[in-house]
Parts: C-alpha cells; sequence; structure tokens
C-alpha cells in the first residue's frame, strides 16, 4: 500500500516515536502499541531526573493542541528556537531526527522557526540542529516507515545493538 505525499504530512507521531524509529524499530512498535516497560527502567528515571532540574527557569512543555508533539521549551532569541534535553549523547543520531521533525511539525503547522538546540547538561554540550531540504524528505520518508512499522502485526525481530543492555525493553526482548 502506497501513502501519499498528503497522508504522510497528516501522520501525527510523538517526538518520542520519531527517535525510536532511530533507535530501534521493535521498540517502536512496542511503546507504540502501549507496551511500556519505562517506567520500570532506571535509565528512564535518570533522564527524567535531569529532565525535570535541567533549565527549570526556562522550561515549560509546549504541547500543540491534540497534536502528540510536546516540546521540552521554546525561546525566542533568534527566531523561535525549539529546545530539547537530553541525559546523553550516545543517541544522538534519534535527538537530532526528533528535533528536525519537531522544526518540521512546526513548519506545516505555519510557525516560523529559526532552529533547534539539543543540551546534553551533563556533558556540557549544546548541539544547533537546522532544518535543511534534504532534511524534509528525510524526515517524510521516516514517517511514512513508522507507520509501516506500526501497521505490523507482530513487532519487528530482535535485532542486537550495543545499547540494548540499557533499553527499557531488555527483558522482553532476551528474557
Amino acid at each position: 500500500m502506497t501513502i501519499s505525499y498528503e497522508e504522510i504530512t497528516n501522520l501525527k507521531f510523538t517526538g518520542t516515536q520519531v527517535a525510536y524509529y532511530v533507535i530501534c524499530k521493535r521498540k517502536l512498535w512496542l511503546f507504540s502499541k502501549g507496551l511500556s516497560y519505562e517506567s520500570e527502567s532506571e535509565f528512564v528515571e535518570l533522564g527524567k531526573l535531569l529532565d525535570e532540574r535541567a533549565f527549570k527557569r526556562e522550561k515549560e512543555e509546549v504541547e500543540w493542541g491534540e497534536n502528540p508533539v510536546k516540546i521540552d521549551f521554546l525561546t525566542g532569541e533568534e527566531g523561535l528556537v525549539v529546545h530539547e534535553v537530553k541525559h546523553s549523547p550516545k543517541l544522538e543520531e534519534a535527538h537530532v531526527l526528533q528535533v528536525k521533525y519537531y522544526l518540521w511539525f512546526l513548519e506545516k503547522s505555519g510557525v516560523k522557526v529559526s532552529h533547534g538546540i539539543i543540551h546534553y547538561p551533563k556533558q556540557r554540550k549544546v548541539l544547533r540542529v537546522e532544518l535543511t531540504q534534504e532534511d524534509r524528505k528525510v524526515i517524510v520518508e521516516a514517517l511514512e516507515n513508522i507507520q509501516k512499522v506500526l501497521l505490523e502485526e507482530k513487532p519487528p525481530e530482535v535485532i542486537k545493538k550495543p545499547y540494548c543492555k540499557k533499553c527499557a525493553y531488555y527483558e522482553f526482548c532476551y528474557g
């Protein structure tokens, strides 16, 4: 089944789903089907603690009506800037796509956004994220592929990755 461009751009996913698409398709499927073990993960708890403590003054999670997009916080120093706070840069590729998805989503919603910034407070690292024309194609392709993964009846097979042991779904996949 082919999905039209308009149908793809109307698909609404969370930033977490977009990041999980990069990290692990199986995790994406399990999370999206409501099989969440994240409340039991010490790594997820650590991330939540960092999320609560970093940028206390600036942070006010931004939601867009009934859309599932939740951005950590926005500022307006160089036009509207999307900010995301992450625990570790180990999954940076996924974090970058997540922020680009937010930039793309806001652009599609008619909001003029300058760029994004990913903060890794523990490492004192800041990463500026721009949305290019090529990124727009990558995001549309990712959304189409996310939809395909979610339409599968069973979760994708386990693919061993270096970070599996720290995943909230580790016991589910390997137990």
